[in-house]
């Protein structure tokens, strides 16, 4: 008789083999949505929330070779190229690569606008802020996929390698076995 954590163990083996299958070219279609979301608000004026502040940190960055509306349209092409690299898949290397100096850009206002953005004796973080800090998950995101142009895969780990669940908690649910551990391959 299969009780109800067995069925359990089953649907999470199962969804664990989904997840392994399919979650680096979700992540990959997720970021490219994003860029080209958040790429395609800067090319009209007052759309983006961060306008002022990309544009300021653009004219920094860049020396002064793009200032104005035109450090937004180069800021918001990159952002789309970069978008439509995940999206794609092509050219996968080269939207990486300019994920992370878009990213460098994205995140030097902290360091640019240290006191508006984090103001006040407290130094909490404003809404823009905010929004910059959540490029750190951004980057992390696309350090996953940049370890997938080799090659590299999302495994699960054979049997052999496997541990009783009972090993890692409590008696309580016998001999369930674990569902695995995803690896890089």
């Amino acid at each position: 008789m299969h009780t109800v954590l067995d069925r359990f163990d089953r649907f999470d083996t199962a969804m664990n083999s989904w997840m392994v299958a399919n979650s680096v070219v979700i992540l990959r279609l997720s970021m490219g949505l994003v860029f080209v979301g958040f790429g395609l608000l800067k090319f009209f004026p007052g759309l983006s929330p961060i306008e002022s502040l990309a544009t300021r940190t653009t004219v920094i960055l860049t020396l002064g070779i793009f200032s104005g509306h035109n450090a937004m349209d180069f800021v918001a092409t990159l952002e789309c190229v970069i978008g439509i690299c995940f999206l794609t898949g092509r050219f996968l290397r080269v939207g990486v690569w300019l994920m992370l100096i878009q990213m460098i850009g994205a995140m030097s206002p902290i360091f640019l606008f240290f006191s508006e953005l984090f103001p006040g004796p407290d130094h909490t973080p404003t809404l823009a802020a905010q929004y910059i800090l959540k490029d750190i998950i951004l980057v992390a995101a696309g350090m996953v996929i940049a370890a997938t142009w080799s090659g590299a895969r999302i495994t699960i780990e054979p049997k052999s390698l496997r541990h009783s669940l009972r090993t890692r908690v409590p008696a309580v649910y016998g001999t369930r076995r674990s569902a695995g551990h995803v690896i890089a391959a």
